[in-house]
């Protein structure tokens, strides 16, 4: 069993490797597609995974943020990522990992209760973020312009106690710019 360690690879010059864990593969794409296509002076680059460990024969990058996709709607979207969490070294927790839930929109359908999530991203001292990318207007609006103005910062986040990256993509959600 592997697991995923923050500083196993050497960092690539102006690169960040954003690795997305979720069940959902069409959402997974959509959220890459719109980080992948802003403007920037650095590359960026987007895996998708749907579950953890990452198959040893494969080579990667360094990854140097992980968001789990949890849908409220699916229980098998929660058991995937606890049981994922588990190929996740510790040192990755200290700013480097991040929950994105979905379906928050729509409480009567949910088979996971927003309690349980909040508990989940408690235990291992992450963001948690809820968004509903469901309903009429089905855009995903995740990447408003001028938010990319912290991404400079993030690839300059030497150490594990300065998550450059984790507040851009904070940002990219509520549209901050510093």
């Amino acid at each position: 069993m592997s697991v995923l360690r923050p500083l196993d690879k050497l960092p690539g010059l102006n690169t960040a490797t954003i690795l997305l864990v979720g069940t959902e593969d069409a959402l997974l794409q959509q959220l890459a597609d719109s980080m992948l296509k802003e403007d920037c002076a650095s590359e960026l680059k987007v895996h998708l995974a749907n579950s953890l460990p990452l198959p040893s024969s494969v080579t990667r990058p360094r990854i140097d943020l992980i968001v789990f996709v949890i849908n409220l709607h699916s229980k098998h979207s929660l058991r995937n990522v606890e049981e994922s969490l588990h190929h996740v070294d510790a040192a990755f927790f200290l700013g480097k990992v991040s929950f994105l839930v979905t379906g928050a929109g729509r409480e009567s359908h949910c088979s996971i209760h927003r309690s349980t999530v909040v508990k989940l991203a408690h235990t291992y001292r992450s963001p948690l973020l809820f968004c509903d990318l469901e309903g009429p207007q089905e855009k995903l609006m995740l990447l408003p312009r001028g938010s990319l103005l912290r991404v400079p910062r993030a690839w300059a986040a030497p150490t594990p106690r300065a998550p450059g990256l984790l507040s851009w993509f904070w940002s990219l959600f509520i549209g901050g710019s510093s």
